[in-house]
């Protein structure tokens, strides 16, 4: 199998991990303990995870990118009214209303943020003297 296939075959499962996460991300963003937005938080540090470990593992800049619009798809979708009506997230309380606004713009921005990051790994060694 040829190295691009792999590449390709990679990005999508990044993007459906991504998505995994998007959807329990949405789902779990709304759980408050007293005024602590409890499922936010925990949304946003396993999102941020996964896009550190796709990076960091792969090495490669479009696995995050992968995985965070996997992300973003699936808070746009599981967000809108079903034809029926219904939505799977429920609206929020008075004084709530910042919890999912927050929840949209958390998961692009840490996509833009674990993909653009810069490689440091060159730059350290290149500061390494040569070995004789």
């Amino acid at each position: 199998m040829s190295s691009t296939i792999l590449r390709i075959v990679g990005w999508a499962v990044a993007f459906l991990i991504g998505a995994f996460y998007g959807s329990a991300g949405t789902v779990g963003q709304a759980f408050l303990v007293g005024p602590v937005p409890v499922g936010l938080i925990l949304a946003t540090v396993g999102s941020a995870a996964l896009l550190v470990a796709l990076r960091t593992l792969t090495g490669d800049r479009v696995n995050a990118l992968a995985g965070g619009l996997g992300i973003t798809a699936a808070t746009y979708l599981f967000s809108q009214v079903g034809p029926g009506g219904s939505a799977i997230v429920a609206a929020p309380t008075a004084g709530t209303e910042w919890v999912p606004l927050v929840w949209t713009v958390v998961g692009p921005a840490l996509m833009v943020l674990v993909a653009m990051w810069p490689d440091f790994s060159r730059l350290r060694a290149a500061q390494r003297p040569a070995e004789s």
